[in-house]
């Protein structure tokens, strides 16, 4: 598969170090709490279905994740 310039920008954002610290006032929660995914969302590709959130996680509209270390959380079933 050839990566779009989109997605491989995704990717090198999505490994970048968890140094980084949020701007934002409360500050986001990190890649590694358990409410990750309510930070805020600093770049959206809905045509391709993924956003960048604050804290260096790569959300997908499956509901899986990508985090800052190269980990993968598989997507969630819905129910209902």
């Amino acid at each position: 598969m050839i990566a779009t310039k989109d997605t491989e920008a995704a990717r090198r954002a999505a490994v970048l170090p968890t140094q980084r610290t949020c701007e934002h006032h409360p500050p986001c929660p990190t890649a590694e709490a358990p409410d990750r995914e309510a930070a805020l969302l600093v770049a959206s590709h809905p045509e391709q279905g993924w956003g960048l959130l604050c804290n260096g996680v790569v959300l997908f509209d499956d509901t899986g994740e990508l985090l800052p270390d190269g980990r993968v959380v598989a997507p969630t079933r819905r129910t209902g």
